[in-house]
């Protein structure tokens, strides 16, 4: 990771994570260990794309998903059981929703290209939404 991306990631972490990560645990109910592998997530030619991807890509559907899960007390319930962490990685440069989500141990696994695709937040939502309710 380069100066830009480092500049770019302070930013990002500083200004943006820290709101989306409070809807995420208000949607959850409680405190979740996020890990983001923030060098994972970068490729040179798109850095003037990431403010506005990586919440639509990472970020709204986890929000959304967890928001619907947890609208009654199984939900709830289920969620609070089952979730222990949330890791976020560019590792595949998956950019379909039904390859880039996985849900093992505990572990919520968010394997997505940062860029392909990022108006697509209903689709992502759809699919992981679907993945929670079958594994919890």
């Amino acid at each position: 990771m380069g100066l830009k991306e480092k500049r770019f990631t302070k930013e990002f972490q500083e200004e943006q994570f820290p709101a989306l990560k409070q809807k995420i645990e208000a949607a959850v109910g409680f405190d979740i260990a996020i890990d983001v592998q923030w060098d994972t997530l970068f490729e040179d030619r798109f850095l003037h794309l990431y403010g506005d991807s990586y919440p639509k890509i990472y970020f709204q559907p986890l929000i959304e998903a967890f928001t619907a899960i947890t609208s009654d007390e199984m939900g709830k319930e289920a969620i609070q059981e089952s979730l222990q962490k949330i890791v976020i990685v560019n590792r595949d440069d998956h950019h379909n929703p039904t390859h880039a989500y996985t849900f093992t141990d505990g572990v919520l696994e968010v394997n997505h290209s940062p860029i392909l695709n990022a108006d697509k937040v209903s689709e992502r939502t759809e699919v992981l939404t679907d993945l929670l309710e079958s594994k919890l």
